[in-house]
């Protein structure tokens, strides 16, 4: 599959975007966020992993920072990565609809209306993930 080199910069623009929001979110997750996400980890996501709301949180955040990390530091796997970050864009999805319909508060997402939008830009986020990342494996690095 052949770009255009305006596809192929626009494509590299947007992978480096969302690379930077995952590591913005993984960082806030870890540090000035994180209480505020515990809040919204649902009770059933504990008892189904065995764990405790920080651990989750802490554990989201570190996978976040990495997923970011590896859209940039991988580049011939980068389609496998975008792969990865749209299936971790719908894993992360019950607890964003726990958090709507128990109307809990997080950094960001104050208001019913803001937690709703939220919702509607997750399948954003994978069509994202997965637009941005797909394309030529880049000069140099074909399989």
């Amino acid at each position: 599959m052949t770009s255009s080199p305006a596809a192929s910069v626009l494509r590299l623009i947007s992978r480096l975007l969302l690379a930077l929001l995952l590591i913005v979110a993984g960082v806030s997750h870890l540090t000035w966020g994180r209480r505020g996400y515990r809040i919204v980890v649902p009770d059933w996501a504990t008892r189904m992993l065995r764990t405790d709301k920080d651990m989750i949180v802490v554990a989201s955040g570190a996978v976040e920072v990495m997923l970011g990390a590896a859209i940039v530091a991988l580049p011939r796997d980068r389609t496998r990565v975008g792969m990865i970050v749209a299936a971790f864009f719908v894993a992360v999805f019950p607890g964003n609809v726990h958090q709507w319909r128990t109307g809990r508060e997080a950094p960001m997402l104050r208001t019913d209306r803001a937690r709703f939008i939220r919702l509607l830009l997750q399948p954003l986020l994978v069509a994202w993930a997965l637009w941005s990342t797909a394309g030529d494996a880049p000069a140099g690095h074909g399989r």
